[in-house]
């Protein structure tokens, strides 16, 4: 099994992180444009004035630098790999993974205001009004950026623990499928299919005595996963993380006729504490302990195996792994694993933290998304969820990228 290893971890001030701050600009003349003066390749005499010794590297019984055919230093390298890095023609040429507004899908949060709230802890994300909805859909569109996952921000009077919204064939999920598919038929509509946006207690199932009901709430999502197709639905997400819910929403799904709708398994998602921001997203927290006993353990990786495993086998099309970077090595485990596409969940929290920097002025916004992005691909993701799906595809349009 190949290795992955590029977890990168942005320590910012969560208080204070967003006030805006002018971006560090260097003047000196050590950081120009380049050295234009001409460097001898024999590097004789460049030392001879300095006040202190220093050492020849070309020198001795056993030089660790040689001389070539015309007296300039050499190492005697015959593989030089940045042969294939000398200009921008040759990297593209032999580039291993390209990353297209194909393969993204661009969440959305959506109310039932008429007007979009700004989400504080997540910046440039808003509660998106209907005809916000359906604006950011046709720009995306038009971008290159062709699916979309709802998530609702559900009214709290509609909230119960048996999470009866959730398979309202009025509700705003339904009515937002609905306008999306009538306006724009290509776009390709995914559904989060789980209780927590619903249920009066904070979490992705029905709760009975603190404990969440694995088979009853399993019931309840096969309602909602239906409700969603009729709706027209493309892709049904179940991220509850409850035993057999795959099999028995496939088998649900199947039994009304749906059999093209396809299932993109939450399959290795994460009791992590990177989804802070999409929780204020849709004032959905847990109303009372935490969700370790249905989402896996962070520090569990042969698990995310197991899980993959039943979901492959009780019908899922597509596998996802939640978070994504701080996940990586989980991608590439599953890649490895599986012959499904697999899918990575650039989650609020890694959003939030790369909006706290930016907005510090430490990190160039478009340089470090793309290559964030970038990495999920390396490490085996085919499809990549993200906040910055549109506004990715634009930078890549702008570098003529695709």
């Amino acid at each position: 099994m190949k290795i992955s290893a590029a977890i990168i971890a942005l320590t910012v001030a969560s208080a204070t992180a967003f006030a805006p701050s002018a971006p560090t600009t260097r003047t000196t003349a050590l950081f120009g444009a380049g050295n234009t003066d001409p460097v001898d390749p024999t590097m004789n005499g460049i030392d001879d004035n300095l006040a202190y010794s220093s050492f020849d590297p070309t020198s001795g019984d056993s030089p660790a630098v040689s001389r070539n055919n015309n007296d300039g230093v050499w190492v005697k390298q015959r593989a030089r790999p940045r042969r294939n890095r000398k200009s921008a023609g040759i990297r593209n040429m032999v580039r291993e993974n390209i990353v297209t507004p194909a393969n993204f899908i661009y969440p959305l949060f959506i109310h039932e205001e008429d007007h979009n709230t700004p989400i504080d802890s997540m910046p440039g994300c808003s509660r998106h009004c209907e005809e916000s909805m359906m604006k950011e859909v046709g720009e995306s569109l038009e971008l290159g950026v062709g699916a979309f996952v709802l998530f609702p921000k559900v009214d709290d009077a509609l909230k119960t623990n048996l999470a009866c919204e959730a398979y309202n064939p009025e509700g705003i999920v339904h009515r937002s499928i609905r306008m999306i598919k009538e306006k724009y038929p290509e776009a390709i509509v995914v559904t989060d299919v789980a209780l927590d946006p619903y249920s009066d207690q904070g979490h992705d199932g029905v709760v009975e005595n603190g404990v969440i009901l694995n088979d009853i709430t399993v019931n309840q999502l096969c309602k909602q996963a239906v409700s969603q197709a009729r709706a027209g639905a493309d892709i049904v997400a179940p991220s509850d993380m409850q035993d057999g819910r795959v099999k028995a929403i496939r088998d649900a799904l199947d039994s009304e006729g749906f059999t093209n709708v396809s299932i993109l398994s939450y399959t290795a998602k994460y009791a992590s504490a990177y989804y802070g921001p999409f929780r204020d997203a849709l004032d959905s927290h847990p109303g009372f302990g935490d969700k370790k006993t249905y989402q896996q353990d962070p520090a569990n990786g042969r698990e995310a195996l197991i899980e993959a495993a039943l979901d492959a086998e009780e019908g899922a099309d597509m596998l996802m792994v939640k978070p994504g970077m701080p996940y990586l090595d989980i991608i590439r485990r599953l890649k490895d694993a599986s012959d499904l596409p697999i899918a990575a969940y650039h989650v609020s929290g890694e959003y939030s933290m790369l909006k706290a920097a930016v907005e510090k002025g430490w990190l160039d916004e478009k340089d470090v998304v793309l290559e964030t992005l970038t990495c999920f691909k390396r490490a085996g993701a085919d499809i990549i969820l993200t906040y910055y799906a549109k506004q990715a595809a634009q930078w890549m349009k702008e570098d003529g990228l695709y």
